[in-house]
């Protein structure tokens, strides 16, 4: 039985990661500190005989007994209110964390794929952005902590597969949705949502005319583990390339809830991507990849499972532990 080491095991992709391996027969190893991960989204599996859960930080030293075959670092604050709040938490898991997942594989011999982002192409002078755009990242801007994270950790992958001979692969995530997703992470979709089963105004930062590209999480996993099982070592965008203004798309939710909000307009934040749309063709090409599930479909299974949250799960706004965690 093949071994697999998912870190991030109980955020939001991460969990649904554990739930497509062990059911493709794998003995899952999930990772996480839970700092923004939750328990919740992995508790079903706790009675498998083939999960195990670590309850650790990968920026310190990993150590996991017996063999490995895979490693999936997914380790990382994802939405802006995350990585604004612990950006020294955020630049760890993206330089330390990456480095011990990178050291593990060496040692094991195992295959590791590392989860980049569309965000390493910062806000876009090209689009659609291939793989092959290099980026306008502001370095010190407020987005800089997850942007250049990322960056690094492809940097310090590369390096690994070109002096070590590790084993590596490279995805590079765009807007993804779906079921467990924080409600109210700061991301466009789980905050419109939120917004509108909570009976507040919808609120968009800018004019909307900025645009995004959604992928329901079934067809990013499906990438993932195609890109993991292929042989190709440089970066792979992975993205729904059905690109919508951010108007337009609180329509539809509003649509969607059947709600009745207005919405409201406040200043961009600093940095914001305009635009955002992958050209999935290396995907298309090197792995016969591509979303099958479209906007409407996705909306709806994932407004369903919203529609199960508490009252409390609504109006939740983060779980930090900062005596715990933070170190300023």
């Amino acid at each position: 039985m093949k071994r697999i080491l998912v870190t991030g095991a109980a955020g939001f992709l991460g969990s649904h990661l554990c739930d497509r391996f062990i059911k493709d027969g794998y003995h899952v190893i999930g990772m996480d500190n839970l700092i923004t991960g939750r328990l919740k989204n992995i508790e079903h599996l706790f009675g498998l005989e083939h999960f195990e859960f670590y309850h650790h930080d990968v920026s310190k030293f990993i150590h996991v007994p017996g063999n490995l075959d895979y490693i999936l670092h997914f380790a990382s604050p994802a939405s802006p209110i995350d990585y604004l709040k612990i950006p020294i938490q955020t630049l760890k898991v993206g330089s330390l964390g990456v480095h011990n997942c990178l050291g593990l594989a060496k040692a094991k011999g195992a295959r590791v794929l590392i989860a980049s982002t569309s965000e390493v192409y910062g806000d876009p002078t090209v689009h659609p952005q291939t793989e092959e755009y290099w980026g306008n990242v502001n370095p010190v801007g407020p987005r800089g902590v997850y942007d250049e994270a990322k960056r690094f950790q492809e940097a310090i992958t590369m390096a690994y597969h070109n002096f070590h001979g590790v084993e590596t692969r490279i995805i590079r995530i765009f807007n993804t949705y779906g079921p467990r997703m924080r409600l109210n992470d700061g991301r466009v979709l789980p905050a419109f949502i939120g917004q509108a089963l909570r009976g507040e105004d919808l609120t968009i930062f800018g004019d909307g005319s900025q645009t995004r590209s959604f992928c329901y999480v079934d067809d990013l996993v499906e990438g993932i583990v195609r890109l993991l099982h292929s042989d190709y070592v440089y970066p792979v965008n992975i993205g729904n390339p059905s690109e919508i203004t951010i108007s337009e798309f609180a329509e539809e939710i509003i649509k969607l809830t059947g709600t009745n909000q207005k919405v409201v307009y406040r200043e961009l934040p600093t940095d914001d991507p305009k635009q955002r749309r992958p050209d999935i063709t290396k995907a298309q090409t090197l792995l016969n990849w591509e979303p099958k599930i479209d906007r409407a479909e996705g909306l709806k299974r994932t407004y369903a499972f919203f529609k199960t949250l508490s009252k409390e799960e609504l109006m939740e706004t983060d779980h930090y532990n900062f005596d715990k965690y933070i170190i300023k």
